[in-house]
């Protein structure tokens, strides 16, 4: 007869590093989901501000966490669209890429 004690402590050890791992994938989703959440009310921001003729970065950069504001790029086209674009934060410092909003704002007259 083969003894079975210690074998879900064996499990647990086996277990443990996809868990922690997943659980480190859901979170970078939420915080890749957030960026581009925040992003897109930057944009919003961004075109309101361009088309009363003020300041399209400083508008972006007011809507966003400070986290974000470190990799914030935003660019105008010249159908007044503007372009938001923010890098994902990592918590391990990573660098994952960047996600990025464009928004118009169409002044009412």
């Amino acid at each position: 007869m083969v003894s079975q004690r210690g074998q879900a402590a064996v499990e647990l050890v086996a277990v443990l590093p996809v868990v922690v791992a997943l659980l480190g994938g859901l979170w970078q989703a939420v915080l890749a989901g957030e960026a581009a959440w925040a992003a897109a009310g930057a944009a919003r921001a961004a075109a309101r501000a361009d088309a009363l003729g003020l300041d399209a970065r400083a508008a972006a950069r007011a809507r966003l966490p400070v986290r974000l504001e470190r990799g914030l790029r935003v660019r105008g086209s010249s159908e007044g669209a503007v372009r938001v674009s923010v890098r994902i934060p990592s918590p391990l410092g990573l660098r994952l890429g960047v996600v990025s909003s464009t928004a118009r704002f169409v002044p009412q007259r």
